[in-house]
């Protein structure tokens, strides 16, 4: 969230982070947002009885800004399919794997233990089906003998922030289109891969 609104910030987008929601109250993104005069929400869902309960206040929150995007980053909650409709095409995550490979949890680990030789993270549409919306960009690093996925995760969280932000460039251009239910065009990129 940080590397967004400093790309934002620093690249003069034509762009404006309307707020910032989490579903901790601990979060340091939210005092971090605050600091920098940023709306900011925490909807907890620990006070919510089921996930669309939660989903129904979470999107009431976003509504209030009519956001363009609705960026996720750091949010580890499973959305309903009657949220992820809701924001068809404007729905943004990061996943700290080179999807297809690696949904779900664990991922550095998963990709140590498979022995691979490079792991990365993946910019995507959000579906209804985990970690399988249309890629945007993905990133790449290199995996080398002896990593934890401690170690891993450290290398990939510089390369996550930089592809995130040039994706939130490409968006606030008005460049990003999918294109059908799979394919996604980013106009006079030719390489969304970032080594």
């Amino acid at each position: 969230m940080q590397a967004i609104v400093d790309t934002v910030s620093e690249n003069q987008l034509n762009a404006q982070i309307c707020a910032v929601i989490s579903n901790k109250k601990e979060a340091t993104g939210i005092e971090w947002a605050q600091q920098r005069g940023i709306k900011t929400h925490v909807v907890d869902h620990k006070q919510y009885p089921n996930r669309e309960a939660f989903d129904d206040d979470l999107a009431t929150v976003i509504d209030l800004y009519q956001p363009d995007y609705v960026l996720l980053a750091g949010f580890m909650r499973v959305l309903t399919t009657k949220f992820v409709t809701r924001y068809a095409q404007r729905l943004i995550n990061i996943h700290p794997s080179l999807l297809p490979l690696f949904p779900g949890l664990n991922t550095h680990q998963q990709a140590i233990d498979a022995g691979m030789q490079c792991h990365g993270c993946t910019v995507h549409f959000v579906s209804a089906e985990l970690d399988s919306g249309p890629i945007i960009a993905q990133g790449v690093v290199p995996l080398h003998s002896g990593d934890t996925a401690d170690v891993l995760a450290a290398r990939l969280l510089r390369k996550e922030h930089e592809v995130y932000a040039e994706v939130v460039k490409w968006l606030a251009q008005g460049r990003v289109t999918l294109q059908g239910e799979r394919a996604v065009k980013v106009q006079g990129i030719a390489s969304r891969a970032f080594i």
